[in-house]
């Protein structure tokens, strides 16, 4: 190896030497000391509980407003314990079972939540606004029959009233636009809810420059191609003023990984994986992101032409999954349980397809009794590879198993994963490639179309292979070089700077005879290469020979 991932992390650290904002280590003392260094973001959240724990409940809201809830959770217990009429205490433990935009509360996340709710209601609180915060939560947790969409609109309103009422309250108006995002519908295409949360939070950023809240959520609401552009610097500025939270250290990577800034991707995950390290140190929970960091990680180095790098990433997460799972205190029920299995499978399946290793990729498993959601990625890389190398029947299977396994997906308590965009555009490029595999190329081209223009209105997730991508690679294998060419600069304006795109491009403009655009985009790749003069991938060398060749 040219470059060592052990060494890029420890060089990292000398990045996460920065200031404490309002910060306090996990210990299980009431008032926890501020930890040397903690930098979670500026926030001064107005609490009528005790003056000696007002500084640690504004740490608790900046743990919820960066989503480290493991950490958010001991934090306001150690503040009931300091301070047991501290209804608002009771609101933040139930805050860190709400896991908008990541989940939705299973039956014991609800139950907890209930629990807390009717905890902080005992024990009213001591002001109006206040109480507002404890009836908004508590109606989400509340018992009934209403369904999660029902829910979170009506949390979502309820907290626009908070933000309504108390127009000085940033926090209210922050939560309010997270509640937004969270109360989007899977199959929702108009990008909408994320238009509405930008307009409360975009001028509160300006006001509030290094509020986490705004900054995280303005990062979400962009975390969409169209978007992509207007969250950047909210990204960068969030990877700064709060660094030191694992997740809040990723996050900017989902900006970045859709604007192909990869060299600014690759630096955000070392930072989140060594917060994660850091966190662990020092007794917290660090470990919850750190499968998600290795995840962007591993395909910001495949698109800038470091697969060794990514697949040391792949070995190091594989070997971190494996620890973990010998962990005594997991539990059947525990969030990252069903996501193990998941993580260990995506990073080779990505390595294998964007390195088009389609043998390698046909021989991908999981471990039996793996959750649905990560068979059916394993099915779906299958049936690409299968189509790639024009095997029908094997292709015809990975798709009948996929649908099996999203039939499992509908009975379970996760059937609203079951018919998203996503999951519809997945299923549309399996049609596609097993139509390829038959042979049947008008039915594949059509199937990828559909599903490329699905794909664009909704937006590709940040580590994906785009649709239409898939679309220009059919029809330059078919000789079609110069609509490859077209479908492959449309699908760089979504997903720009993406090593196959770029290749793609130059091969099917050389293809089709326009040598100048041909250079164009192998100079890209090169540029994109931070090791292109040693570098032995073949589309390197490639395009290392037009180059010379044409000099």
């Amino acid at each position: 190896m040219q470059v060592n991932l052990q060494k890029a992390l420890t060089g990292f650290a000398l990045g996460l030497v920065l200031t404490t904002t309002q910060a306090g280590a996990h210990d299980a003392t009431p008032s926890a000391a501020p930890a040397a260094g903690e930098r979670l973001g500026a926030v001064s959240f107005a609490v009528s509980c005790a003056s000696t724990v007002r500084a640690d409940f504004s740490r608790g809201v900046a743990l919820l407003h960066n989503f480290w809830y493991e950490e958010a959770t001991p934090q306001f217990e150690r503040i009931v314990t300091a301070d047991p009429s501290c209804a608002m205490a009771h609101w933040g433990i139930a805050m860190s079972h709400f896991h908008q935009i990541w989940d939705r509360p299973n039956a014991a996340g609800m139950a907890s939540g209930w629990r807390e709710m009717q905890a902080a209601q005992a024990t009213p609180a001591k002001t109006a606004r206040e109480r507002a915060y404890v009836a908004a939560l508590s109606g989400f947790f509340e018992p009934g029959s209403a369904d999660f969409p029902s829910r979170i609109a009506a949390y979502a309103a309820a907290m626009g009233k908070v933000a309504q009422d108390y127009p000085g309250d940033v926090d209210a108006a922050a939560f309010h636009a997270l509640a937004l995002l969270a109360a989007a519908a899977p199959d929702d295409t108009t990008l909408a809810q994320n238009r509405q949360a930008m307009a409360i939070l975009a001028p509160l950023w300006r006001k509030y420059p290094d509020h986490p809240g705004l900054l995280h959520y303005i990062t979400h609401a962009c975390d969409t191609p169209a978007l992509a552009a207007d969250g950047l610097a909210a990204a960068r500025r969030y990877g700064q003023v709060a660094a030191t939270g694992p997740h809040s250290a990723h996050m900017p990577g989902h900006i970045f990984s859709r604007l192909g800034l990869w060299q600014e991707d690759i630096d955000s995950q070392l930072a989140s994986i060594k917060a994660s390290a850091t966190a662990k140190a020092h007794h917290q929970s660090g470990w919850m992101d750190e499968f998600h960091s290795y995840d962007f990680l591993s395909y910001a180095y495949l698109q800038s032409g470091q697969e060794d790098l990514a697949k040391e990433v792949a070995a190091k997460s594989a070997a971190e999954i494996a620890h973990f799972e010998t962990m005594p205190d997991m539990t059947p029920d525990d969030y990252m349980v069903g996501m193990y299995p998941y993580y260990r499978a995506k990073l080779p399946i990505f390595i294998a397809l964007e390195t088009r290793d389609w043998n390698s990729a046909l021989a991908i498993k999981s471990k039996s009794a793996a959750p649905p959601n990560t068979q059916t990625q394993i099915y779906w890389a299958r049936a690409i590879a299968a189509g790639h190398l024009h095997l029908a029947p094997r292709a015809h299977g990975e798709l009948a198993a996929y649908d099996a396994a999203i039939d499992a997906i509908r009975k379970s308590a996760l059937a609203y994963e079951a018919d998203t965009t996503g999951a519809q555009v997945r299923r549309g490029e399996m049609l596609a490639w097993v139509a390829f595999a038959d042979g049947n190329i008008d039915e594949a081209t059509r199937q990828m179309r559909q599903a490329a223009d699905l794909q664009d209105r909704v937006g590709q997730s940040e580590v994906d292979i785009p649709a239409r991508e898939m679309l220009a690679d059919i029809l330059l294998e078919i000789g079609r070089a110069a609509d490859a060419l077209v479908e492959y600069k449309a699908s760089m304006k979504s997903s720009p700077n993406r090593f196959n795109g770029l290749f793609s491009a130059g091969k099917a403009a050389e293809a089709a005879g326009d040598k100048a655009g041909a250079r164009h985009y192998f100079e890209a790749v090169l540029k994109l290469t931070p090791r292109a003069s040693a570098s032995a991938r073949p589309e390197v060398v490639y395009a290392r020979s037009f180059l010379a060749k044409g000099a």
